[in-house]
């Protein structure tokens, strides 16, 4: 699941940086420091009527959520604006439509006044619908704005009652925008029904999912989520990569993130000037169910589609993420004002959906860029896509010519031994 892949932001890609021999840059362009605004994150509890049961630890599942919610508020970092909402909390009729609106921001995201919102927690009474859905879209609107950390936690105990919105497509969509928010989902008591659906909307933004039926464990999850969001992380730049080089977005150093359909492919542009040295690498995840059998390329082009070097990948079903990297050197030149070259990266993907999954939005990518002062004798390193193993392949030959003369040497001269005797 991508539940394991992107606990901040971008693990995958990180170890996809460190393979390829990289470090990922301190912000989404080199060279350049982005201030980030305060940390957010907004507690989506659910407060529908099966809140009631009483079958966590002896007490009613909403006893749970207020005991957690009170221990969280204690322990929350103080450059955390924190915020509540609820799903459920007011309409206790049997209207699916009404029922289907019922979300409302109990404490707004902010600083926190810790007595304010316990006083604001206290007041919940489990009441009706499970609109989830609805519930999240507020959610990433409470949450708008700025480069920050931004995270949603979403407690329930039960699945979406507000169909054909489905909530896992919901998230995809919130994904899709490319803002870096995650959404983080407990599930009270789950059956398997839920788990699958909370799993879903985990994973489609790069979250987690856990199951909960203890009190101490709901607050230690959600404790561990909410400083979570308080670590700094690289947010990734929404970039909309082209099918084509002449029309793709040029980057710089940075991490950015993208999407793209199955068995597809998508182009970015890097300007690389002599004596530099470019190294990338990609993360492509399949956040539904795909086929087993796949791959991942990328891909270093010029400009007139001649390949430079390339990395491959290839799974089987056991990963939800896919990675791999590439570095290209290139040459310097004693003209301090040689023109930079134009590379072109292309990602491509072998993935194929499985029966009856979506294929929009497309597969979730992160792409590393960065342009760093490459070696001394940067023509040794890559050599018509083959880098050091070039020297290695003519050294093979080189070998394989050697001991073939030598060989024929020594059959002739045993031939003529034989002869003689």
């Amino acid at each position: 699941m991508i539940t394991r892949k992107r606990l901040a932001t971008g693990v995958c890609a990180l170890l996809a940086a460190l393979a390829a021999g990289i470090a990922l840059p301190a912000g989404a362009v080199a060279d350049e420091t982005t201030a980030q605004d305060a940390p957010k994150v907004d507690l989506v509890l659910d407060v529908s009527g099966s809140m009631r049961a009483r079958d966590i630890d002896g007490g009613s599942r909403m006893a749970a959520a207020k005991q957690a919610f009170n221990e969280v508020l204690d322990a929350t970092p103080e450059e955390v604006r924190l915020g509540i909402r609820t799903l459920g909390a007011g309409y206790p009729g049997n209207d699916r439509k009404t029922g289907c609106k019922d979300t409302a921001q109990l404490y707004p995201v902010g600083p926190l006044n810790r007595t304010d919102a316990k006083t604001a927690v206290a007041t919940l009474q489990p009441t009706g619908w499970t609109p989830i859905g609805p519930a999240l879209l507020k959610a990433a609107d409470d949450l708008d704005g700025g480069n920050g950390t931004r995270r949603i936690v979403l407690i329930t105990d039960g699945e979406d009652t507000c169909a054909p919105l489905d909530p896992c497509e919901v998230a995809r969509e919130i994904a899709a925008k490319g803002i870096g928010l995650t959404i983080d989902t407990l599930g009270l008591v789950p059956n398997s029904k839920m788990s699958k659906q909370l799993s879903c909307i985990a994973e489609a933004t790069g979250g987690t999912y856990t199951s909960v039926e203890h009190k101490e464990q709901l607050s230690d999850k959600v404790n561990q989520l909410v400083d979570r969001t308080a670590d700094k992380v690289v947010t990734p730049v929404a970039v909309d990569g082209t099918a084509q080089c002449t029309t793709a977005p040029p980057l710089k150093s940075g991490l950015y993130t993208d999407r793209e359909e199955f068995g597809r492919h998508r182009f970015y542009r890097v300007d690389v000037k002599p004596g530099q040295e470019l190294r990338a690498s990609v993360s492509v995840f399949d956040d539904r169910q795909v086929n087993p059998d796949y791959g991942v390329t990328l891909r270093a082009v010029t400009v007139h589609g001649r390949e430079i070097v390339r990395g491959e990948a290839t799974g089987s079903g056991r990963t939800d993420a896919l990675s791999t990297g590439l570095r290209y050197p290139k040459a310097g030149s004693d003209d301090d004002s040689a023109p930079a070259e134009t590379v072109c990266l292309e990602v491509a993907n072998s993935f194929s959906p499985a029966a009856g999954v979506k294929t929009t939005p497309g597969l979730p990518l992160e792409l590393t860029v960065d342009v760093v002062d490459g070696p001394d004798q940067a023509s040794d390193v890559a050599s018509f896509g083959l880098g050091r193993g070039w020297w290695l392949l003519g050294a093979l030959v080189l070998t394989g010519f050697v001991a073939g003369v030598l060989w024929g040497w020594l059959s002739r001269w045993r031939v003529a031994v034989w002869r003689s005797n």
